[in-house]
């Protein structure tokens, strides 16, 4: 399954899934990512101030990739940005 976020919220709530599913703890990650538990937990709460570095470093250590497509239009998915 793909994940598709379009706000920082909806890419916190991927990296908690990721995280929570390879059985890891925010501090935890952190360590692998090289960042503090404290920056971890402020991404999966959708901080508008995550720098794209910051998210990069995370996505690697959970073993992701951030790819940029065209924005699709009508998904099922899309419901997320009503609420």
């Amino acid at each position: 399954m793909i994940d598709m976020a379009r706000n920082p919220k909806q890419i916190g709530n991927i990296v908690q899934r990721a995280r929570k599913k390879q059985g890891l703890n925010q501090t935890e990650l952190g360590i692998k990512a090289g960042l503090r538990q404290e920056t971890i937990s402020l991404i999966e709460t959708g901080n508008p101030a995550a720098k794209l570095e910051t998210i990069l470093a995370v996505l690697a250590a959970l073993d992701l990739e951030f790819r940029i497509v065209p924005r699709s239009k009508n998904r099922p998915s899309d419901i997320e940005d009503i609420f």
